[in-house]
C-alpha cells in the first residue's frame, strides 16, 4: 500500500471517528428529543445516515461497474470492490438499526412494508453480487456477471427514497429532502448533518484503504519474485 493511500486513509478514518464521536455526545447532552417517541428516536442519527452511507456506496459500486464494463479498466472493478464491501457493512448497521428502532415505533421489529422491503433486497442484492464473482469458473466473466449486478441493484434506490410516498408504509415521510426545505428542528438537523458527515469520511476512509489493497493484491509479481517461488516448489 502507498504510503499517500496510508495517510489519506487513515486522515478520512480518523475524521469520520471523531465526528461520530461529537455526534454522540450531541445525541446524549445537547440534542432535544423527539416530542412523540421520546429518546429511541435518537436511532435516527445513526440509522439515517448509515442508510445515506450505503446509498452513496451503492453508487460507487455502480458507476465503477459501469466503467469496468466499457473499459475493462482493472481499477474500476477494485474500487467497485472496495465500495461494494462498504455497501454490505454500513447497510447491515441500517438493518439492524431500524429494526430496534421500529420496535418502539411500530411496536414490531419487522413488517414486509415496501421500504423495509426493498431495502432488504438491495441489501442481498450486494451480497449476490460477491457470490457471483466467486461462482464462475472464468473471474473476466465473473467480474462482468457482477458488475450487471451492481448496475441492475442500483436501480433500487430510487425506488426505496419513493416508496414511502409511492405506496402505504410506515416509514415518516422525508423531513430534510423536501421541496419547501427541511422541517426538522434546528438542532436535529445540525445533529443528523454532523452524523452524516462522519459516517461518509469514515466511509471514504475505510474505501482508500480497501482499494489500495485490493489494488496491491491484484498486482503481479515481480519475475524474479516468482522464479524464487516456483524453485522452491
Amino acid at each position: 500500500m502507498s504510503t499517500r493511500a496510508r495517510i489519506a486513509g487513515l486522515a478520512l478514518v480518523t475524521a469520520g471517528v471523531a465526528t461520530i464521536l461529537v455526534t454522540h455526545w450531541m445525541m446524549a447532552f445537547w440534542v432535544p428529543s423527539e416530542a412523540a417517541q421520546g429518546v429511541v428516536q435518537r436511532i435516527f442519527y445513526v440509522h439515517v445516515p448509515a442508510a445515506w452511507t450505503t446509498f452513496l456506496a451503492v453508487g460507487i459500486v455502480a458507476l465503477a461497474s459501469a466503467v469496468h464494463l466499457w473499459l475493462e479498466d482493472e481499477r474500476a472493478d477494485a474500487a467497485a470492490v472496495a465500495a461494494a464491501e462498504g455497501a454490505l457493512i454500513f447497510g447491515a448497521i441500517m438493518l439492524i438499526t431500524g429494526p430496534l428502532w421500529g420496535r418502539i415505533a411500530w411496536g414490531t421489529y419487522w413488517t414486509w412494508e415496501p421500504r423495509l422491503t426493498l431495502t432488504l433486497l438491495l441489501w442481498f442484492t450486494y451480497l449476490g453480487y460477491f457470490l457471483i464473482r466467486g461462482s464462475v469458473a472464468d473471474p473476466r466473466r465473473g467480474k462482468r456477471f457482477a458488475a450487471v449486478v451492481a448496475i441492475v441493484g442500483s436501480l433500487n434506490i430510487p425506488l426505496i427514497h419513493v416508496s414511502v410516498e409511492m405506496f402505504r408504509s410506515l416509514h415518516p415521510g422525508p423531513v430534510v429532502i423536501k421541496p419547501e426545505g427541511p422541517t426538522l428542528h434546528a438542532d436535529m438537523l445540525a445533529t443528523l448533518l454532523t452524523s452524516l458527515a462522519g459516517f461518509t469520511l469514515l466511509f471514504l476512509g475505510l474505501f482508500t484503504f480497501r482499494y489500495a489493497v485490493e489494488r496491491l493484491r491484484r498486482r503481479p509479481l515481480p519475475a524474479a519474485a516468482g522464479e524464487a517461488g516456483e524453485a522452491l516448489i
